[in-house]
């Protein structure tokens, strides 16, 4: 039976042009604000320039940092809270994709933390030490894909003393004060990414949806919904950029999926991303990309132990009927259109589209090897319907062969 806390203190100022109100939107948060881009398509764009010019407006001035990579690094998050020291700066603003989000969260708590800010990253067998405070976080999405810009958790790739480990932190103190959410920067967005972060948003709801407690009724509704708007916008926006219609529909339905409102009381793990994680880690693979790869093969693998709640699925996403299947077959089905839809909008569905090369038996126990070292149950085993063993999820990824 359900049972819950809601809370989310984020302010979302959302639409079209609501990049103007940067400056006005932030002041009361500081005068000196550390932006945080990426590789620099925000410049191209002239994105950053209206930025910048809306805060100076505002009597706010800017210290750049540029360079946050894809799966971002802690040590690149390291070197962007010391030149936040530095120079003093009383915010952090993340302008970009999911990546430059998820580090700004983690270099404004880093300037407040005492210790290395890798003790507040989630791993298996130890408790993190999650932070308390951080400087005013305010997030500007330019992808409609992570839905990092409205919730307070971040993923980070560990990457000193030679290990690759894409963990994640998870903390009130990272809510962003405010979301400045502007379609128009995501019409930029090339047709790949756009359909990543289309299977990003997707796997977000579907994570819950299958992996939450039984008798969450209206929670699935909610999480249908997100997939359906999605299904509809989703191809318009890829095949066309500049269908700003399409692309505010999916960037509202991005921030839906993981502002918690959706999963709030569902308690659901998340274990297609913590198996793709691992992936993206070690090969720097688009995570939306490696989540359209696994999370078919894991549907394929779990709709075994729980066929009705994935019949449900086929028949209420894709109109599938039950006449003459039986409830498995009907599941199937339905994990067969969903990966049909991926595959319609450009998405890889299969490890060997990755560009990872030959993919041995010993790579894949590896990699079920690196997941477990970030999350594990009492019993060893990564959590989610069901619960999975290194052997497991070796078998989901050869599923995805």
């Amino acid at each position: 039976m359900m049972k819950f806390e809601f809370y989310n203190p984020t302010r979302l100022i959302f639409g079209a042009g609501s990049l103007a109100q940067l400056g006005k939107v932030v002041s009361p948060y500081g005068k000196k604000a550390l932006l945080v881009i990426g590789g620099g398509s925000v410049k191209k764009s002239g994105a950053f320039e209206r930025a910048v010019s809306s805060l100076k407006a505002a009597g706010v001035s800017v210290v750049e940092f540029s360079g946050v990579e894809p799966n971002p690094r802690l040590s690149t998050v390291v070197r962007a809270s010391e030149l936040a020291k530095k120079e003093e700066c009383d915010m952090v603003i993340g302008m970009g994709g999911g990546s430059v989000m998820d580090a700004s969260k983690v270099i404004a708590a880093s300037v407040l933390y005492e210790g290395h800010p890798k003790d507040m990253l989630v791993r298996a067998g130890k408790a993190p030490r999650l932070p308390e405070r951080a400087l005013p976080i305010i997030t500007v999405p330019t992808l409609a894909a992570t839905g990092s810009e409205m919730n307070n958790g971040a993923v980070i790739t560990i990457d000193d003393e030679g290990e690759k480990l894409k963990t994640f932190v998870q903390a009130e103190a990272l809510y962003p004060r405010v979301a400045v959410v502007d379609p128009e920067l995501t019409v930029t967005g090339p047709k790949n990414h756009t359909a990543y972060g289309i299977c990003d948003i997707i796997t977000h709801v579907t994570e819950g949806y299958f992996n939450g407690i039984d008798g969450t009724p209206l929670q699935d509704r909610f999480a249908e919904g997100v997939i359906l708007t999605v299904l509809e916008w989703g191809p318009k926006a890829v095949s066309d950029g500049s269908d700003l219609e399409a692309r505010t529909q999916v960037q509202w339905a991005s921030i839906v999926a993981l502002n918690g409102w959706v999963q709030v009381g569902t308690n659901g793990a998340y274990p297609v991303h913590m198996i793709e994680h691992t992936l993206s880690a070690l090969y720097d693979i688009p995570h939306g990309a490696g989540l359209a790869v696994v999370n078919p093969a894991w549907m394929r693998f779990a709709a075994r132990f729980r066929p009705e709640r994935f019949a449900q699925f086929a028949q209420r996403i894709f109109g599938l009927t039950a006449t003459g299947k039986d409830t498995l077959s009907l599941a199937m089905e339905g994990i067969d259109k969903f990966e049909e839809f991926l595959r319609s909008i450009g998405c890889p569905t299969r490890l060997s589209e990755l560009g990872i090369g030959e993919i041995t038996e010993e790579m894949l126990f590896r990699y079920a090897e690196e997941t477990l070292k970030v999350l594990q149950d009492e019993e060893g085993r990564l959590p989610g319907r069901p619960p999975l063993r290194k052997e497991d999820i070796v078998e989901i990824l050869r599923m995805a062969m």
